[in-house]
């Protein structure tokens, strides 16, 4: 099939990669967030599937709005057969959805109808689920409502981070999103409407979403800062500063709600259940550090409270 291939991050590159060294399938075009500010040095750049189409000599188009009549025209003249998403970052009108034969068939890393919305992952590890996976499905005007065509299933690790889980769905979500395109131009994959039961939302984690107050049970702060990680972050503050924290450590002990103790052996917090021990943490203008180190250095007093 001729296919435009809409997505913007890091995720949605396996994707990408895949259907343009696909047989069966040709990338025409892509369609991506319009080049942003990025990194420490302000720069303007290209979006990662961006960067990827510009490498194997692919169109690229970056509207502002997917209703901007120059990107519908565009669209409408490479004629595609299907629009496969993969994080795109942007709503499509209905103008757009009818224009490829095949609509537009969305790559989403949840097992649908769970966890619809911006941050499924992330959602996934914060409620403690023990199973995740991806779900290719129709895009309609609703928020990820269309029919199913496939899915696959993925373990979520006791320490696993959003990002290394998001790795691992975005590697085999593209052997899905491959498979689902050969199944719809074979006319032998026909999409199964969502379940009204078992719905939940994952809207957009924010940066204050990222703050750890230390006043919760300590299995809600693991999973927290583990589904923050590696973006936006997971932070707190420490005698007024602000304090960037890697993935804890739960221990069976108890400690005042809060407080910080300093040992040989590590940094611990007291929680509203059993402590944590910290593990990698950045103060304000440095690289991450080990906890023990950053608390030497910063010669806490006996009795500092975190958060």
């Amino acid at each position: 099939m001729r296919v435009v291939f809409a997505g913007t991050p890091d995720p949605a590159v396996p994707s990408l990669r895949r259907l343009i060294e696909s047989e069966r399938h040709e990338v025409v075009a892509v369609v991506t967030r319009p080049d942003a500010v990025a990194g420490r040095g302000r720069k303007i750049s290209r979006s990662p599937v961006g960067q990827l189409a510009d490498e194997h000599g692919i169109p690229v188009l970056t509207p502002h709005k997917p209703a901007e009549p120059e990107f519908v025209a565009a669209l409408t003249e490479l004629a595609p057969d299907c629009c496969p998403v993969v994080a795109y970052g942007a709503l499509l009108p209905q103008q757009v959805l009818d224009i490829p034969t095949h609509g537009w068939i969305n790559l989403h890393f949840s097992l649908l109808p769970a966890w619809r919305g911006a941050a499924p992952v992330q959602a996934a590890i914060d409620a403690g689920d023990d199973m995740t996976g991806a779900s290719t499905f129709l895009i309609e005007a609703g928020l990820d409502t269309g029919p199913v065509y496939g899915v696959m299933t993925e373990k979520i690790g006791l320490t696993d981070t959003a990002g290394e889980l998001l790795a691992r769905l975005a590697e085999a979500g593209a052997v899905l999103l491959e498979k689902t395109l050969d199944g719809v131009e074979d006319g032998e994959l026909r999409a199964i409407p969502q379940s009204n039961d078992g719905v939940s939302y994952a809207p957009k984690v924010t940066v204050e979403a990222g703050r750890i107050g230390f006043d919760e049970p300590a299995l809600s702060i693991h999973r927290h800062i583990r589904a923050v990680t590696p973006a936006p972050g997971a932070w707190t503050e420490v005698n007024g500063l602000r304090l960037k924290l890697g993935p804890v450590e739960m221990v069976e002990e108890t400690l005042p709600e809060r407080e910080i103790e300093v040992r040989k052996s590590g940094v611990f917090v007291g929680t509203s259940t059993t402590a944590v021990r910290l593990g990698q943490v950045q103060p304000p203008g440095k690289k991450m550090m080990n906890a023990l180190d950053w608390a030497r250095g910063a010669r806490l007093a006996p009795g500092t409270v975190i958060g």
